[in-house]
């Protein structure tokens, strides 16, 4: 439902662009724009510091009693679109939109005082640990154990897939905890220090050189049981709530309506004997199938955001939203790489460039087009694979 004017969410929009454009650094939006996924631990930190400063617009979705802006969920809408519009970085991945939310819901008063000021602040930085080697979408089959001894974890383990955590300096993850019952009982979400002895994060090179995803081991590192997220083997619980999350933000509405627009501009200035691409009645069409597709996903977002209850009551229908939305993501990115043609061969990354001296053949989206696409091909597998969304659409929405 809504609660704010008309009049008040504009001024509010024209207060969010101007901040994009006069104080987000260009350095930052460079990086943004050249299919980075997330930045790195200094830029994240900076990045996050500064939409403090604004009034926490670090965590928009934060309440004020935790340091939030308290915004409704029109401006925390307009917020997004106008970051992603205006060319800015996301916002951190996993602290103010999952692990923050979870301790808001699910964790004591230490546990908030401890952790909430950090994430906020920018002066603690997290990753997601579920996944793991033998382990990916069927996440209740997860082996990692957690014993018990006293008022410790005693954990070991692997997880994988960590993005960020070799600069990340906490992580959330599920644990075994209990063998004897269904697969989803007896799983416990702990807090871990990075920094613990008997840690090992090992990188995980991807194919253009750029280091974001790792696994982490677990070698009997002992976690407090004060880093317990909600109760001992009902961690499953927690685990939706924050998946629940995470699925409703990997639709990425405002960031694909942003590849869209610099798709139309590059079809603009490519030609096809002499006609710019942006008239092909056949390219043309594909872009229009590509927006009718994005906008029809933006109404139903809309839908879930305004709605009675607002998100919060949103279930499993938030894997509608990370179906659809990697679908087009998939689509807007395969645009991109067919305007540029021959020109959108895979660039070698920076630190790959030792004795480089030519200039980029072609618009300067080359630099970005390859990596971008690439990138996007994971959408569909990563915070569950499309193919496992629908089982859970099927059940719980449809009840197949």
């Amino acid at each position: 439902m809504s609660t704010t004017s008309t009049a008040d969410l504009e001024s509010f929009r024209q207060r969010i662009r101007t901040f994009v454009v006069e104080q987000v650094p260009e350095a930052l939006k460079i990086k943004a724009r050249d299919g980075r996924l997330a930045l790195g631990a200094d830029d994240q930190r900076q990045f996050t510091r500064l939409l403090y400063e604004q009034g926490g617009w670090s965590c928009p979705s934060w309440p004020q009693e935790y340091g939030g802006p308290d915004w409704s969920y029109e401006q925390q809408y307009v917020f997004e679109r106008e970051l992603a519009l205006g060319g800015a970085p996301r916002l951190n991945l996993f602290g103010p939109p999952m692990v923050g939310p979870a301790l808001m819901e699910y964790g004591t008063e230490d546990q908030k005082r401890q952790h909430l000021p950090a994430i906020l602040k920018g002066e603690a930085l997290w990753c997601q640990g579920y996944s793991e080697p033998n382990s990916g979408s069927d996440l209740a089959s997860l082996k990692s154990q957690a014993r018990r001894v006293g008022d410790e974890y005693i954990v070991n383990g692997a997880k994988i897939w960590n993005s960020d955590a070799h600069f990340s300096d906490w992580s959330f993850g599920l644990f075994r905890t209990d063998s004897s019952g269904k697969k989803q009982h007896g799983i416990t979400v702990l807090m871990v220090d990075l920094r613990s002895p008997g840690i090992e994060v090992r990188p995980i090179i991807k194919f253009d050189g750029l280091h974001e995803l790792n696994m982490t081991v677990y070698n009997n590192v002992r976690v407090p049981v004060e880093n317990r997220i909600g109760e001992e083997h009902q961690g499953w619980t927690v685990a939706k709530f924050i998946l629940g999350h995470e699925r409703f933000g990997t639709a990425e509405i405002s960031r694909t309506r942003s590849m869209l627009n610099r798709l139309k501009e590059i079809a603009a200035r490519q030609h096809d004997n002499d006609l710019p691409l942006i008239e092909s009645p056949e390219f043309a069409g594909a872009i229009a199938c590509a927006q009718i597709e994005l906008e029809a996903l933006d109404v139903t977002e809309q839908r879930y955001l305004f709605g009675p209850d607002g998100p919060d009551a949103l279930g499993a229908e938030a894997s509608l939203l990370k179906i659809r939305g990697t679908e087009i993501q998939q689509v807007v990115t395969e645009l991109t790489m067919t305007v540029l043609a021959y020109y959108a061969q895979p660039r070698v990354p920076e630190q790959l460039e030792v004795g480089y001296n030519e200039a980029l053949v072609g618009p300067w989206e080359t630099g970005y087009a390859a990596r971008t696409y690439f990138a996007y091909r994971a959408a569909s597998i990563y915070s569950g694979t499309n193919e496992i969304q629908k089982n859970i659409i099927a059940k719980a929405v449809l009840g197949l």
